[in-house]
């Protein structure tokens, strides 16, 4: 007997089936790829491009398996155990090494908050003129409105669809010449230098790259995740449910670092074909991106990269003040979640809100941006090596992870990429 055909509108039907299915495939790994591009990423990708041109490139394919690693792994304890990074370090590691990790964390997480927001209210005045403090209020006002007040599950695809936002950078490169061949060499052949603008620049790009609130921020959003999905639960006690969410977490993971790179090559590629092209060298913060490219590459490309630093912003931020109040819970022991209403977690949303003040706090004292994203790119490199190193052990360890221990290929990769940053922060040090 021979197959029906379907009907258009059967047809119209599977695809948008389809399209749910996908959708709601894209979790945390999506989401926290995508804050990796906040505005100060931006800025130093920005600066990364304009200083050493496309010669930098590689790095972007360097650190996506690196990254995704590290990532997937502080995913899975989350999913595992069915608790987050700092849960986890203080049960099995003590007070001791989790607090002071999760009070450096809280600190920097304060610094990016003020630079971030610093950068979305001078884009806003770049493109619709005004004082920028009265923007960076409206922006603080707004993201924490969300956070407080929307339960995680729609948060959640708030969150997602503010990532498209990050498609103005690729968008960006329509509107400027590209030097193809230099392009193709700095992607595929990596120029190693031992200079020391060179080596502090990729130090740089490897510290935004490789975040330590990435890592929590994911790790709680899998808690989240099974808290707000009856049928999702830890690990560990639904051993069954293993191979379907390991395989979830390894492809939203991979995608989602995938895109994070994706993004930064392009602002790389943007600034390095503009800005570097023309000698323009000396790039400090995002907005400053923007300017510079408004006489090269016209009106377009600037409202392009000043939009797009509004919008990673309102993705980013969340990210930053929510992975320092899961931390300093879930390290201090009380509840913690998106998905609370703000009387029954008074003092996660609390961490959350004083977090948000403090860092718009610093846009009044006056404190140099430059400063607070140095000190930031300093504590996030000092941190990030011990929290790999305790990340890999919690990852390795069957009396945390039972029988879901991290494969031989990732447990490769995420040493690789705890020995890189190692690595980064040694040179940092001694090139200081």
């Amino acid at each position: 007997m021979p197959k029906k055909t379907p009907s258009p509108l059967h047809r119209k039907a599977s695809v948008r089936r389809e399209g749910r299915m996908f959708w709601d495939w894209l979790g945390p790994g999506m989401v926290t790829g995508a804050a990796d591009d906040d505005p100060s990423g931006i800025a130093t990708y920005s600066q990364a491009g304009a200083q050493l041109g496309p010669s930098i490139l590689w790095t972007m394919l360097f650190t996506w398996p690196l990254m995704s690693a590290i990532q997937m792994i502080s995913s899975q304890i989350g999913r595992v155990t069915g608790r987050g990074l700092a849960a986890n370090m203080r049960k099995f590691y003590g007070r001791r090494i989790a607090l002071p990790l999760v009070v450096l964390l809280l600190v920097s997480n304060i610094f990016n908050l003020g630079a971030d927001i610093s950068a979305m209210g001078s884009a806003a005045r770049l493109i619709f003129g005004g004082p920028e403090k009265v923007f960076a209020v409206c922006f603080t006002i707004v993201s924490v409105t969300l956070q407080v007040f929307i339960p995680y599950h729609r948060y959640a695809n708030v969150l997602k669809w503010l990532t498209f936002v990050l498609f103005a950078y690729v968008g960006v490169i329509f509107f400027v010449r590209v030097p193809v061949a230099q392009v193709l060499e700095g992607t595929f052949l990596p120029h190693l230098s031992w200079d020391k603008a060179y080596l502090t620049t990729f130090i740089a790009v490897l510290g935004t790259t490789i975040s330590p609130y990435l890592f929590f921020w994911q790790s709680s959003q899998e808690v989240e995740e099974i808290r707000s999905h009856r049928s999702q639960h830890a690990l560990l006690s639904h051993p069954e449910e293993a191979p379907r969410a390991l395989r979830w977490i390894r492809r939203d993971t991979m995608l989602g670092m995938g895109f994070s790179n994706l993004v930064a090559y392009f602002v790389i590629l943007a600034t390095a074909a503009t800005l570097h092209a023309h000698g323009i060298t000396q790039i400090e913060t995002a907005d400053q991106a923007a300017q510079a490219l408004r006489p090269l590459a016209g009106e377009y490309c600037f409202l392009l990269f000043a939009i797009g630093i509004i919008g990673t912003g309102l993705l980013a931020v969340p990210v930053l003040a929510g992975s320092a109040a899961f931390a300093v819970g879930e390290a201090l022991r009380f509840r913690t979640g998106l998905e609370h209403k703000p009387f029954h977690a008074k003092r996660f949303y609390g961490v959350l809100i004083v977090a948000m003040l403090l860092g718009i706090a610093l846009i009044y004292l006056k404190m140099n941006p430059i400063r607070a994203l140095f000190w930031s790119a300093v504590i996030n490199g000092v941190i990030s090596a011990p929290i790999m190193v305790v990340i890999m052990l919690m990852a390795s360890r069957q009396q945390i992870m039972g029988a879901h221990t991290i494969s031989r290929i990732w447990r490769w990769l995420g040493w690789a990429a705890t020995a890189v940053m190692t690595t980064a922060v040694i040179v940092f040090f001694v090139t200081l």
